[in-house]
């Protein structure tokens, strides 16, 4: 019966881990699918997808062609106003040392532009995607 019981424990919190996991994923995932769709507006205007308008009601529609303003929307929450609620925190900070970090290495060449730089971006979003599928 004891061993029966710690496999019950061992089972019920590999469990609420999995759903923590999942539930992480989850979000992570639609953290990078909105910044992707951000990145498109920019990069692939064709490929950026507006957020559904509002639409108002009848009595709202007479009210705002008559010259009123239209009624107050409720703001979006989440990560920056993009209504997107995550459950990550971060616990501490933790600084092993206060000491300034070394200088960065010598770079090989000057900077020369890349002619499909944000194919590379929106290539590794979709890996990171996949990763998390």
């Amino acid at each position: 019966d004891k061993s029966v019981a710690e496999a019950t424990e061992q089972r019920k919190a590999e469990n609420a881990e999995y759903k923590d996991l999942m539930a992480n994923n989850g979000a992570a995932k639609e953290v990078i699918l909105f910044a992707k769709n951000r990145l498109s507006k920019f990069y692939a205007p064709k490929l950026y997808k507006a957020p559904p308008k509002v639409e108002l009601s009848k009595e709202d529609r007479i009210f705002v062609n008559n010259g009123g303003t239209p009624p107050p929307t409720e703001a979006p929450g989440g990560i920056a106003g993009t209504g997107i609620s995550v459950g990550f925190v971060q616990l501490a900070s933790v600084s092993s040392s206060k000491v300034a970090p070394p200088p960065p290495p010598e770079t090989m060449e000057a900077y020369t532009k890349k002619s499909e730089e944000s194919n590379g971006v929106m290539a590794m979003m979709d890996l990171l995607v996949k990763d998390l599928d």
